[in-house]
């Protein structure tokens, strides 16, 4: 059986060509994280497809952030469709209002702590309080969690200090900024490779442009799956 741990990004432009990664994926792996960037391409009709047709699981990484009420009607519209995680901003009321949403539904509400890609500059920028990043990603997944999250988004640097945490009993981490020896960085600036990830208390991790800008993405797919399964 394919281990669900890794996620694979299909961050392509439309649904077409992320069921055409999926299909060159194949067995290489069973769950798929589907963002913002493809929902005007058809990422919702393809969430259905990959989720009825494939039988992969899906994470539909939206990050939410508006008004309790308004988080609470969409993810109550977005749980009709049977899928396995959604995230939203972490901050408590659209945690709890997402939770709301949720209700009667198999979806977890996983929270955004601090984005991967942004360093203590970006926060300075955006006037976020004094503080290493650590710290304050740490804080604001204990804060999710007492809100309700199902678990959080977190960069690997940070998953065993969130792990550690009381209120992390039972609770999900998921990583992104997930890199295999040797890839590019990219745009992320807080990362670590698959099995760091993982033996540092993640319990998936997210890994896209290594897989799918790779001459063959099955094979890159099955090397993470292999480091994996080496643990």
């Amino acid at each position: 059986m394919t281990d669900d741990r890794l996620i694979v990004a299909l961050d392509v432009p439309n649904a077409l060509s992320g069921l055409q990664l999926a299909q060159k994926i194949g067995d290489a792996a069973s769950f798929y994280k589907i963002g913002l960037g493809m929902l005007t391409g058809g990422g919702l009709a393809l969430a259905n497809e990959l989720k009825q047709d494939h039988g992969k699981r899906i994470f539909l990484d939206m990050k939410l952030f508006d008004i309790s009420a308004t988080v609470e009607h969409a993810v109550r519209g977005l749980a009709q469709f049977d899928l396995d995680f959604l995230t939203v901003h972490g901050d408590p009321h659209v945690v709890h209002a997402a939770r709301e949403g949720a209700a009667g539904s198999n979806l977890k509400i996983l929270a955004v702590t601090i984005l991967t890609s942004l360093d203590r500059a970006d926060l300075d920028a955006c006037l976020i309080q004094n503080g290493e990043i650590r710290d304050l990603v740490t804080e604001r997944a204990a804060r999710a969690f007492k809100a309700g999250a199902h678990g959080v988004i977190a960069s690997p640097q940070e998953a065993a200090l969130i792990r550690a945490l009381p209120e992390a009993a039972g609770k999900l981490i998921v990583t992104p900024g997930v890199r295999p020896t040797g890839s590019a960085l990219g745009d992320q600036k807080r990362v670590a490779t698959p099995a760091n990830a993982i033996t540092d208390g993640a319990d998936h991790i997210v890994v896209g442009r290594p897989i799918w800008t790779a001459d063959n993405p099955r094979a890159a797919a099955q090397a993470i799956q292999a480091e994996l399964a080496a643990l």
